[in-house]
């Protein structure tokens, strides 16, 4: 039973690590748009910090609520863009067990 369950984690171990190792072949190809995205959230960085020096105190009501709304979509903006990689509570806890028990 404790052969089976390594076999299977040296398994599963290899088909996680192969597509990462494909996926590197495409990093060259994905760096040439980084340097747009970068700029696109360059400028949305730029109005953000454009806003918040702006005096709110003399806007009416409806002018407050569309630079909150502004402000809403250029942050959703900036989150589709920059991406990331998350890993969920219990993703960090299996893979912290199973480090535990293999070393």
């Amino acid at each position: 039973m404790k052969r089976i369950f390594v076999f299977m984690m040296i398994a599963s171990m290899s088909l996680t690590f192969l597509p990462t190792q494909s996926k590197a072949a495409t990093v060259a190809v994905a760096t040439a748009g980084a340097a747009t995205e970068s700029a696109a959230a360059n400028a949305l960085i730029a109005r953000l910090n454009v806003i918040k020096s702006m005096d709110r105190t003399s806007m009416t009501r409806l002018e407050k609520q569309s630079v909150r709304k502004e402000v809403r979509s250029i942050k959703k903006q900036l989150s589709d863009i920059g991406g990331g990689v998350y890993i969920s509570a219990g993703a960090l806890i299996l893979i912290l067990i199973l480090l535990i028990i293999f070393l």
